[in-house]
């Protein structure tokens, strides 16, 4: 026993002043193991503790979410009746407002129908009515233009009478007469008229267009001639010249004196000459009087030409008269062109109406077929709610209002 306390209090080390001894050392080894075996039991029961509050709140956290979880699908559920019943609101409202606007529809094709009917008909009373007055325009033209070919196949003849240069007939006033007869009408000339100054010509062309009259006289010195024909020797035959030339220059003179009255008769007239040969001897022998004559404004005239001058006189009327039967056919066809032009306004007025109503048709189709798909996009909807795990997913909220064009539009906002 003394062994056993003598090693306890056998010194194992000096620590400065301080003798530390075996059981020191015995006694810090035990105290030190008491507090270790201490340690790990305060330790264990901690850990003990803490695993049990842990375990404790994640159950009250389940049964937290769960209840959470519970409200928000009872949220859902409610949400989704609404829906479900304002969807059958919608398809209900949607299903009158669709027989609607198929009454509508119907209506508006009626009366569209009906007016297209009545504007045909109008349209074909109009068309008919003016084929009816176009028929006796161009019965009136036909007519003119009888007329106008009557008068062409004058003016062609007039081409042989111009190229016939024959002499017709003897001398005088008596062949005159006979030629101005055949080439012009009754009425447009005068035999023997009586002047404002009392002097008678022998014939008097009256002229279109309200002209002076054209003086015709047939008073040749004849005898003059015949004397110069007659004459025997030179000297007989150049008095008889001389006299010729007298002669017709006095004729010349009295022809401009009374009957080139201003504003009466024209300013030229016409001698008479009653044969081919002397008309051709004059101008060859005698250019002298005739140089006079046209200073005097007379020209002298062959039965030839004035066959030909009657004929020219002619065309002028004839030329007049068809002027006149050209003013009648540009009038008719004015008047047959304000009634074409009737006619073609009244015809794309006819094709603005339909065009009109098929436009009409394609917005109500176009109408129509929007509506169609906004129902099945209705039909259709479906809500799916989003969010993360652990995060609390918001209340959806379903928001109708009208679009740009008045129909009900329908946003689920999550």
């Amino acid at each position: 026993m003394d062994a056993v306390q003598l090693s306890f209090d056998t010194p194992v080390a000096q620590i400065g002043q301080t003798l530390i001894t075996l059981g020191n050392l015995v006694t810090a080894a035990a105290v030190v193991l008491l507090l270790v075996v201490f340690a790990g039991v305060w330790a264990g029961r901690r850990s003990s503790r803490i695993k049990a509050a842990a375990l404790e709140e994640a159950e009250q956290a389940a049964a937290k979410r769960a209840s959470e979880m519970e409200a928000r699908f009872a949220e859902i559920m409610g949400a989704q009746s609404e829906m479900q019943g304002r969807m059958a609101t919608i398809a209900e409202v949607f299903g009158s407002r669709q027989s609607e606007i198929n009454k509508s529809i119907n209506e508006r094709l009626d009366g569209m129908g009906q007016r297209l009917g009545n504007t045909i008909n109008e349209q074909t009373k109009a068309t008919h009515e003016n084929l009816t007055k176009l028929q006796e325009r161009l019965a009136v033209i036909d007519t003119a233009q009888n007329n106008i070919q009557a008068l062409a196949k004058d003016v062609v003849g007039l081409q042989a009478i111009l190229s016939n240069k024959q002499t017709r007939g003897a001398f005088g006033q008596a062949r005159m007469e006979t030629i101005i007869a055949d080439g012009l009408p009754s009425n447009g000339f005068a035999f023997q008229p009586t002047l404002s100054n009392g002097s008678r010509p022998d014939c008097l062309v009256y002229m279109p267009n309200q002209a002076p009259a054209l003086v015709v006289d047939a008073k040749f010195p004849l005898e003059a001639w015949n004397s110069i024909r007659d004459a025997d020797g030179v000297e007989m035959q150049k008095r008889a010249t001389q006299q010729f030339r007298r002669d017709i220059e006095v004729h010349i003179k009295d022809i401009s004196d009374k009957y080139l009255l201003k504003g009466e008769t024209q300013d030229t007239a016409f001698m008479f000459v009653p044969s081919e040969s002397i008309f051709a001897e004059i101008h060859e022998n005698f250019e002298g009087l005739v140089q006079k004559a046209h200073r005097a404004r007379i020209v002298i005239v062959s039965p030839s030409l004035l066959m030909l001058s009657l004929q020219v006189v002619q065309a002028v009327l004839k030329d007049a008269r068809m002027r006149e039967q050209a003013h009648l056919i540009q009038g008719e066809v004015v008047r047959l062109m304000d009634d074409v032009m009737r006619l073609d306004d009244r015809v794309r007025k006819l094709q603005t109406h339909f065009g009109q109503a098929q436009r009409d048709i394609d917005q109500i189709l176009t109408s129509a077929d929007k509506v169609t798909k906004r129902g099945a996009k209705i039909e259709a909807l479906e809500i799916e709610p989003d969010g993360d795990a652990g995060t609390e997913p918001e209340k959806p909220s379903v928001v109708s209002a009208p679009d740009g064009a008045g129909r009900l539009k329908l946003h689920v906002n999550e």
